[in-house]
């Protein structure tokens, strides 16, 4: 579900605690992650099912618990399967408020000069530990819980360190350009899916071929360009669908289909249900 945009502007938390805890399952309105980015770390942990998950170029299928680190900027987004799943998005500047012993190490994250790895719990016990506590002291919040957070936090990344789990920057300029251009093609997508949107266009904003575009855009989210915007505006209409007083006419219009037709063949293709049953599954 379209819950944030390609780039994320909502805030995580509070200025003084910038740290936000969500947890999804196939009955909430966030279960489908569609492909975005945002200036925070993310700490993803399954639960429950499997979660096939793109980060930046690369796909891997994580399983009942795992647990997956996200860093800044970070392209991501996938198709869970029957999950339930856990989402810590967090500022890691959070952990440099009057503290010296750890600021390097963090600064050095911060800067990219060190890369934490996205399969944190790959045979690692206390990883998996320590995020359960983390999620438990974030959805519970019992009296205290924001001390709780901040030294499980502390805890998880003393770990990672500890064990090596992160890689010194090899910064490649050519494959930053490349996602970059992915980026700018999905905020185009999000401010003009309700207008007609040509593979000319998407390839043009990338500033790729068309052919080459296409299968670049496919490498990174297994569709098509056109298939994407599809499946894209189909998630907003399940959206509007759940949240607003619209007539399926009216979410169909909105969501770039002329045709109601049209629009209630394309939703089954990707939700296996019609306009109509997804309201009355909803509600």
């Amino acid at each position: 579900m379209r819950y944030i945009d390609y780039q994320e502007h909502r805030q995580h938390g509070t200025f003084n605690f910038p740290i936000a805890y969500y947890h999804e399952n196939p009955r909430t309105p966030r279960y489908h992650m569609t492909y975005h980015w945002h200036r925070s770390y993310e700490i993803i942990y399954i639960k429950k099912g499997s979660f096939n998950i793109t980060l930046d170029d690369s796909s891997r299928t994580y399983s009942e618990g795992d647990v997956v680190f996200v860093s800044d900027g970070m392209l991501h987004g996938g198709v869970p399967n029957d999950c339930y799943y856990d989402c810590i998005v967090f500022n890691l500047e959070m952990l440099l408020k009057d503290n010296n012993a750890c600021s390097k190490m963090v600064n050095d994250i911060i800067n990219h000069k060190i890369i934490i790895n996205t399969y944190l719990s790959e045979n690692n016990e206390k990883i998996l530990t320590i995020t359960q506590n983390l999620c438990n002291a974030l959805s519970g919040k019992a009296e205290g819980y924001e001390f709780q957070v901040q030294g499980y936090l502390y805890i998880l990344f003393g770990e990672i360190i500890k064990d090596e789990l992160y890689t010194k920057s090899a910064f490649n300029n050519i494959t930053n350009e490349r996602l970059n251009s992915i980026k700018q093609v999905l905020a185009y997508i999000s401010d003009n899916y309700s207008n007609n949107i040509s593979l000319d266009e998407l390839s043009h904003i990338a500033g790729m071929n068309p052919k080459y575009f296409c299968r670049y855009f496919k490498s990174m989210t297994d569709r098509t360009p056109i298939d994407y915007l599809n499946y894209y505006r189909i998630e907003s209409a399940c959206e509007m669908l759940s949240t607003k007083d619209m007539n399926i006419r009216e979410v169909a219009i909105s969501c770039g289909f002329n045709d109601e037709s049209y629009f209630i063949k394309t939703f089954h293709k990707y939700k296996n249900i019609t306009p109509k049953q997804y309201v009355k599954k909803e509600f």
